[in-house]
């Protein structure tokens, strides 16, 4: 039999379970306690009532030894002036100490008499009788009253049946509702009020840190949904420059287009301006959505091991024939069991990106060197070039799209985003790339992760 796994000890499951066990333990705690309590009060002699019992027991004894019987005669008279009801003493034979002899009828009262301990039943057709033994000699005798009206436990019983089964039941139960509110429903009022601000394009708002430092799993859905809103404000912001740098971008194209077919008398010239504008706004497209597919896409990509040394001579071979360069010019100084793990189409954008941009910067006759070592899990790569480099504060800006430096490296024929694709096509593959100036010019470094077979301990 395959038993359900248990939740993690940070589960909402743990905290209601412990919420719900303390509650019932409480209200079990609670019933015991206070119905012990109510009971004194509702069928014990209160503690007043016990001692003006035992005061009266001990001046009955003080008047019997006293007086004998005739100081009994006389106490109980005054007695009579105090309580209203039967009082008596008798000795330890059940006989009146007093020279007044017990009635047929109070003598069968005596065989039902109680303790002051004793509980007292107000349901009883008479009021009880006590008796309460002499405090220093009890064997003398006892006090023997009917109690007094004034003294019966549980003149407040519909006060004590409302509290006890109506106003702390409910107060318990409101605090238990005050706990599974603040458990539950305030992180969910803050998510459903984000989802909300998400509803009315507010993608700013974030979860308080209330909800998102929490562990359980309350606490993983709200980090989930400022992850999510991070991501879309990204998204949308991403989307809406890259549409602002695109107009911008095809704005210029149009332009000469406009004027080329206005002003060229020469057919020849005028199809040759249309082809090179056409061409360059094909590219334009092709890249800006090629970057957009890139920034959105998050479906994984498959993987495989790569050569980069047989890579590399594919696009060597491609980048010398569209840029005229010989191939001594492009060295690739690595060895020969440089393997790596990545999505082969992916890794060939962004290594011809980063060769386009090492040739489109350097001098005519200059060379281009890929070189690199196995560090660790990761392959460590890096392009030189021999341009002019660039400033210490643009080495990260370049790999923002549509970023050109103008003046800060010859040459042309760029949109400004090979770079920024090729960022964003290593971070998919869990890569790295950095920029660098060295002493001949750009160096580009690219970290990627090694194949199973070379990771080294």
């Amino acid at each position: 039999m395959n038993w359900p796994e248990l939740p993690g000890r940070h589960s909402v499951f743990w905290k209601l379970a412990l919420l719900l066990v303390a509650f019932c333990l409480l209200m079990i705690w609670l019933s015991w306690s206070w119905g012990r309590y109510v009971e004194q009060r509702n069928l014990y002699l209160s503690d007043e009532a016990r001692a003006t019992l035992r005061a009266y027991a001990r001046e009955a004894e003080q008047a019997w030894k006293s007086g004998q019987q005739a100081g009994v005669d006389v106490w109980i008279q005054q007695m009579a002036d105090r309580e209203k009801t039967w009082v008596g003493v008798i000795g330890s034979d059940l006989q009146s100490l007093s020279s007044y002899p017990l009635k047929p009828m109070e003598i069968q009262r005596l065989t039902f008499l109680r303790g002051a301990d004793w509980p007292v039943s107000r349901h009883a057709r008479n009021l009880p009788w006590l008796k309460i033994a002499f405090p220093d000699d009890p064997s003398a005798g006892s006090l023997v009253i009917e109690l007094p009206q004034r003294f019966m436990p549980g003149r407040y019983r519909l006060f004590w049946q409302v509290m006890t089964n109506g106003v702390i039941p409910g107060f318990f139960t409101l605090l238990l509702c005050v706990g599974l509110y603040r458990l539950l429903v305030v992180p969910l009022n803050q998510l459903r009020e984000q989802a909300n601000a998400w509803r009315a394009e507010q993608l700013n708002v974030r979860l308080s840190s209330e909800t998102t430092l929490r562990k359980d799993e309350l606490g993983e859905l709200g980090r989930a949904f400022d992850q999510m809103s991070e991501r879309l404000q990204s998204t949308v912001a991403t989307q809406q420059q890259l549409l602002r740098d695109l107009s911008h971008e095809l704005r210029t194209p149009l332009s000469r287009l406009r004027v080329a077919c206005e002003g060229e008398q020469d057919l020849s010239a005028l199809r040759e301006r249309l082809g090179r504008e056409i061409d360059g706004m094909q590219r334009l497209v092709e890249d800006s959505l090629q970057l957009a597919w890139l920034d959105t896409e998050r479906a994984p990509l498959a993987e495989e091991q790569i050569q980069v040394q047989a890579l590399w001579e594919m696009l060597s071979e491609n980048a010398c024939f569209e840029s005229g360069w010989s191939p001594r010019q492009l060295r690739c100084e690595l060895v020969g069991d440089c393997w790596v793990r990545g999505h082969l189409n992916t890794l060939a954008q962004a290594l011809e990106n980063v060769l386009r941009n090492a040739i489109r910067h350097s001098p005519a006759g200059a060379q281009v060197t890929l070189d690199g070592r196995l560090e660790g899990e990761y392959w460590h790569l890096w392009l030189d070039d021999q341009g002019s480099g660039v400033a210490e504060q643009d080495l990260e800006r370049i790999f923002a799209a549509f970023t050109r430096l103008d003046g800060s490296r010859p040459g042309d024929g760029g949109f400004g985003l090979g770079l920024s694709i090729a960022r964003n096509a290593v971070h998919r593959q869990g890569g790295q790339i950095w920029a660098q100036n060295h002493g001949q010019g750009l160096r580009i470094h690219l970290r990627l992760r090694a194949a199973a077979s070379q990771v080294t301990a």
